[in-house]
């Protein structure tokens, strides 16, 4: 298995020695390790509609109309057959105008139109985590030696 962690040395075990385990301990190793979890949160919400805007629009449009001109002129007193008589003489000259008539229309001008979309990114995080290492402190020159084959801690 090789040096674990860097706390074994090499110092081995004879095979010829007896090795016997008069009161066997164990250290149990700990660490603290990061639990991730994500959560979805409403963070707000985005209405469209719409709104009736009014607004003034002045336009000249150019109209046509008939004027009747009457013009009079003098003639030099010509001798006329006719009798001026009871009989109503008349013309008649129809007149014409061109009239604005206004009327309104609905038309589609545009389109609104509105999706959600997943934006992914990362979020930087910064947590200290701990764990347990062994040590070990001697006092003398006790032997030290492991029966798994790692190098004791030093």
């Amino acid at each position: 298995m090789g040096d674990l962690f860097g706390f074994f040395g090499d110092e081995k075990v004879e095979k010829d020695e007896k090795v016997e385990a008069v009161d066997d301990k164990k250290l149990l190793l700990r660490q603290e390790e990061l639990d991730i979890s994500k959560n979805r949160a409403e963070t707000g919400e985005v209405i469209l509609s719409k709104e009736i805007v009014e607004e003034q629009k002045e336009i000249d449009v150019p109209v046509m109309h008939e004027e009747v001109v009457i013009e009079r002129k003098a003639i030099g007193h010509e001798m006329s057959d006719s009798p001026i008589g009871d009989a109503e003489e008349s013309i008649h000259i129809p007149v014409s105008a061109e009239t604005v008539e206004v009327g309104k229309h609905t038309v589609i001008t545009g389109e609104v139109s509105a999706h959600k979309r997943e934006v992914t990114g990362t979020q930087h995080i910064e947590e200290t985590l701990k764990r347990e290492e062994a040590s070990m402190n001697t006092s003398g020159d006790p032997t030290i030696a492991n029966d798994d084959g790692i190098s004791p801690i030093e």
